[in-house]
């Protein structure tokens, strides 16, 4: 492992090969640790799961993916040979004024398992193909996308905008920022959060083949679908856009929930 210091930035690049592959732990330091910082994780296969630790150092882990894994070894024993080395890992991480990138450069997919501070900033984490994301016990800003994998997030004190298109999207809050509008959208899942009781919100919520459930006291506005109706090369298509708009303990910032084939689930905590 080895970091460099060039013109203020740490570029910190870990290799892990062979006996390293799932033992090694990049220490990524924050510029001005224990103030707010911000962090952008980006994958193209794999899994991330963050947390929120008492430190004030970003730790970063990488694993082989499980799944893959189990591929090899039934490839294995299709075709009668093994593989001698590792596959290795490469994960860089780029710090600068309490900003810090995380990515792997390679085409594999890889699990990153991330510590964070407790301290609180913004988090921009994303995946896109075989694998989940897990968030517990963070503070801040989170944004969120997944294509081919599930998003769970517990234990936020903050705002979240979530978004996933194979997989539900659920959260469950500890605090929430008054004033932040929030955001949680899936194609194919289910939607499922929950709030504190003190919750006041203005409401945005849709699922197309599913119901949309709640314990809070919701007053609902009369809003009228929006109908469009197109005529092109002699056929006609009509379509209704139907959504539920309603208030909570009398409306506050939008929280927009929409998906296709699933529920919609408004939890108060208990």
């Amino acid at each position: 492992m080895k970091a460099m210091k060039i013109l203020g930035v740490f570029t910190i690049v870990l290799l892990l090969t062979g006996r390293l592959l799932a033992q090694e732990q990049l220490a990524v330091p924050l510029s001005d640790p224990g103030k707010p910082y911000k962090l952008n994780v980006g994958l193209i296969d794999g899994s991330i799961t963050i947390s929120g630790y008492e430190g004030k150092t970003i730790l970063v882990e990488g694993q082989q993916d499980e799944r893959r894994k189990e591929k090899e070894k039934d490839k294995e024993k299709q075709t009668g040979m093994h593989r001698l080395n590792s596959g290795g890992m490469d994960i860089n991480a780029d710090e600068k004024d309490n900003q810090v990138t995380i990515h792997s450069s390679m085409g594999r997919p890889i699990n990153l398992i991330i510590k964070v501070p407790k301290s609180g900033g913004s988090y921009k984490i994303s995946t896109v193909n075989g694998g989940d994301i897990n968030g517990s016990n963070l503070d801040g800003e989170l944004e969120v996308s997944n294509v081919n994998g599930s998003i769970k997030l517990t234990d936020i004190s903050g705002s979240v905008v979530a978004n996933t298109v194979n997989g539900p999207v659920i959260v469950v809050f500890k605090s929430i920022d008054p004033k932040a509008p929030m955001a949680f959208s899936t194609l194919n899942g289910k939607i499922d959060v929950t709030f504190p009781a003190g919750l006041k919100a203005n409401v945005k919520l849709k699922s197309d083949r599913g119901d949309i459930f709640t314990d809070f006291d919701v007053v609902t506005d009369a809003h009228k679908p929006t109908v469009t109706r197109t005529n092109e090369n002699g056929m006609h298509s009509l379509k209704i856009d139907d959504w539920v708009y309603g208030k909570i303990a009398g409306g506050g910032p939008e929280i927009m929930m929409k998906t296709t084939f699933g529920g919609v689930y408004i939890r108060k905590a208990k």
